[in-house]
């Protein structure tokens, strides 16, 4: 029988996860956020992030890599840049901490030879003229030109938490312009197939916006459901 291993309080390196279907990830690049979100129940996403690479019809879409750090600290980033396959994305629960940035310049430059999908930080970056560069999407809380320090503890491939995002290792990152979600693994097909269907509801919508033929029932069913007497 094989002994677990035993890691040291604050410390956890766990193999990569499997994600999604490649035709799945590749079908979701061309889904808005929005959409998805809205067939996920529209209470899903993180909240409070921005976008720092500069061209907004820039989409992040990949499997996540998920690492939890000390606020301040990359040693576990820089661990799970060496983990990552081509497209991976990175989700990094730096619990919200500006004081120190957790990536910058330097390690972009990994991030691109590695072919990274992109990264979503719940913490703070820096080197902003590089990030905002073509060919690295990322989301982050916010900057500060004050560097991180390389001691641990962190994680990776676990369960993280990143502003108000629950992701797990292998789950569907989507980011573009409007937000960042995550489709749990064993669900993208699924979901993948709801978006389409609320595309297609809302182009119906948006067509009768156009010609100026929208129902007046739609909302006013509503209203009196509520009392008002229309």
């Amino acid at each position: 029988m094989t002994t677990p291993l035993q890691w040291p309080p604050g410390y956890r390196i766990n193999p990569r996860a499997a994600g999604p279907d490649a035709a799945v990830v590749d079908a979701f690049k061309t889904m808005p956020v929005a959409a998805i979100g809205d067939a996920m129940s529209r209470n899903i996403g993180t909240v409070g992030l921005r976008q720092y690479h500069a061209r907004l019809d820039t989409v992040l879409c990949g499997p996540a890599v998920t690492v939890r750090v000390r606020p301040g600290d990359n040693l576990m980033i820089h661990k799970a840049l060496m983990m990552v396959e081509p497209g991976d994305v990175l989700v990094i629960d730096g619990g919200g901490d500006l004081t120190q940035a957790l990536v910058g310049g330097l390690m972009r430059t990994t991030c691109i030879a590695r072919r990274l999908g992109g990264l979503v930080i719940d913490g703070a970056v820096r080197d902003l003229c590089e990030w905002a560069e073509e060919g690295m999407p990322i989301f982050a809380r916010g900057h500060t030109h004050r560097g991180p320090s390389k001691d641990g503890p962190g994680e990776v491939n676990v369960p993280v938490s990143c502003a108000g995002l629950v992701v797990l290792p292998g789950d569907l990152v989507v980011g573009d312009a409007d937000g960042v979600i995550a489709v749990p693994a064993a669900e993208a097909a699924s979901v993948l197939e709801k978006t389409r269907a609320h595309l297609a509801k809302e182009e119906k919508i948006r067509e009768t916006n156009r010609a100026g033929t929208a129902d007046p029932e739609r909302f006013d069913a509503v209203l009196r459901a509520k009392g008002l007497p229309v």
